[in-house]
């Protein structure tokens, strides 16, 4: 085994964020070459309206990576996935609300992201009761469970496509159409599950979908929030009146062409390249759990639906942080299950809420990739990993 310093660093942490795909790079070059680059597209005279007219572009592709049916009108662009998803659970609670004074309460699931999760104070402080449906051992939530929460006082539920720590892929269709059945509007995250596996808004019947540029090998600080025609939303940011007074600020073209051309990119191949990842897992998480000590997260990996390209599994008998710092050393950067802070570890929140022990959470790690894996790094990495475990 190379030493890790003398090898370029095999990068297996592309649920945190992507490297840029040549054509977003490509898409901003051209940009920055062009006489566009800067102009603002809220301006009145030509190069203001011809930027407006490539905006508009960039906004009919995203629309496109959404669903077939999908109109342009319906992508509000915002400055990242974490923005996106502020605005629909704040936004479409408040909306919600505004329309009818009984519905005070939101319903999310406990495995969301923290960019939901961290939100709720501020719903609770604007009046609404907000509750936490749990997942089954397994990682999804169960339509049963949710039906139990659900009543006409609910304003809005908010359950993640893919969970981005297991990866497992939660039965969307199902949950929307129970919240509907009560009036209330659905929002899914699906940051995390975005062109890796088909997402069709409309087959899916959610009122808004989060999305962010960075996930799919397009910029950073850049996103767009799906939002069904005639869903009632309160905006976050005021001041301007872009994006039809949904989002207030002058949007940035850059960007958002470099997100349209990944997009592109990725939307008529995504049930292939799924095939191809979901193989490469498969053997990963069976070279892996072969081992006595290193444990598939969700429980039995065969039988989950899950996100290709994404391996969740924990230690018996090892922290997440001695794992990765070893994993460092040897040329391979992977990501835990479990955020470490001042030199302590706390057990990741999901994998609290799936039933599984403080000391199995804290030795959990996640290996992720897309489509410019190289199978024979992913080999190399098992090895490293099973020869660490080993020796301890």
């Amino acid at each position: 085994m190379t030493a890790g310093q003398n090898r370029i660093p095999v990068n297996l942490d592309y649920a945190a964020s992507t490297p840029m795909r040549a054509e977003a790079l490509l898409a901003q070059r051209e940009y920055d070459d062009s006489e566009l680059a800067g102009v603002n597209p809220n301006s009145l005279h030509s190069l203001g309206r011809k930027a407006a007219a490539r905006l508009e572009v960039a906004r009919r592709e995203i629309a496109r990576s959404f669903g077939a049916r999908v109109r342009p009108s319906e992508i509000v662009l915002t400055n990242g996935g974490t923005e996106a998803n502020q605005l629909a659970l704040l936004g479409l609670a408040e909306g919600t609300r505004q329309r009818d004074r009984k519905r005070d309460r939101v319903i999310v699931s406990a495995i969301e992201h923290d960019s939901i999760l961290d939100n709720l104070p501020l719903l609770r402080a604007a009046g609404f009761t907000v509750d936490l449906v749990q997942p089954c051992r397994m990682g999804y939530i169960e339509p049963a469970t949710l039906v139990e929460l659900l009543g006409d006082d609910v304003a809005l539920v908010s359950i993640m496509v893919a969970n981005n720590e297991t990866g497992v892929v939660q039965p969307i269709r199902e949950l929307a159409a129970a919240t509907h059945t009560v009036g209330a509007l659905f929002h899914t995250d699906a940051i995390q599950g975005y062109l890796h596996i088909p997402l069709d808004v409309t087959e899916l019947g959610v009122d808004a979908m989060s999305v962010a540029a960075h996930k799919i090998g397009g910029p950073v600080a850049s996103g767009a929030l799906y939002l069904k025609n005639r869903t009632p939303l309160r905006p976050r940011i005021f001041g301007g009146g872009q994006e039809a007074g949904r989002r207030a600020g002058t949007q940035d073209l850059r960007t958002q062409l470099a997100f349209a051309a990944a997009a592109s990119s990725l939307t008529p191949h995504v049930a292939q390249e799924r095939a191809k990842l979901q193989a490469l897992s498969d053997k990963l998480y069976a070279t892996l759990t072969a081992h006595q000590r290193i444990h598939a997260t969700m429980g039995d990996y065969a039988q989950a639906d899950r996100l290709p390209g994404m391996v969740s599994i924990y230690i018996d008998g090892m922290d997440s942080e001695e794992l990765i710092i070893k994993l460092d050393a040897a040329g391979f950067e992977v990501s835990a299950g479990s955020a470490c802070s001042s030199g302590s570890m706390d057990p990741s929140h999901v994998l609290s809420a799936m039933g599984i022990g403080r000391e199995q959470a804290l030795g959990a790690l996640r290996i992720s990739f897309d489509d410019r894996v190289n199978p024979d790094d992913l080999d190399e990495f098992a090895q490293t990993l099973l020869s660490i475990v080993g020796a301890a």
